[in-house]
């Protein structure tokens, strides 16, 4: 007896023209989602570096309280180790002190100190995007005075610049 093969009125299976339709479709919801993810990174990187510049300020006035013969710390990393003045070591997180200028969340912050008659009397620290406009679009800079100010195209503000609300 023979057997006989049942055919179906259609075939089984997608057809090249209905994955392609897919595939474009997926692309242009990934190329809608990409941009907004970018943005929203930047934005989260900008208000951590914000807030790392405050951290640093606060460690600032923290150390030159607890070392009153060295005043501020002479680099980020004597906030970190301790080393002129023991009493200022960990006053900041391993990644901001491990090197001068230190590199967190696509920023390099840039800190300096002046001093007189061999107590650091002032300092500066600058927040600027490692790549602007892919890891942050503003600027960041303080002082010893303790405000915050902000560039709106991620360069180097100075204490000219507007300050933070």
């Amino acid at each position: 007896m023979e057997r006989k093969s049942e055919e179906l009125p259609f075939e089984s299976g997608f057809s090249l023209i209905e994955l392609l339709i897919v595939v474009a479709i997926i692309l242009i919801i990934a190329a809608i989602a990409i941009p907004n993810l970018i943005r929203s990174k930047m934005a989260a990187n900008e208000a951590g570096a914000g807030q790392s510049v405050r951290t640093i300020v606060t460690a600032e006035t923290t150390y030159a309280s607890a070392c009153p013969d060295t005043g501020y710390s002479a680099t980020l990393v004597e906030l970190n180790k301790g080393t002129l003045c023991l009493s200022g070591k960990d006053v900041i997180d391993d990644v901001l002190g491990a090197s001068d200028p230190a590199l967190k969340s696509g920023y390099k912050f840039t800190y300096s100190s002046n001093a007189s008659n061999g107590i650091n009397t002032t300092f500066t620290i600058v927040a600027v995007p490692i790549s602007v406009g892919l890891t942050g679009q503003r600027g960041f800079f303080s002082d010893q005075t303790g405000v915050i100010r902000y560039s709106l195209d991620g360069t180097a503000p100075t204490a000219a610049s507007s300050a933070m609300q």
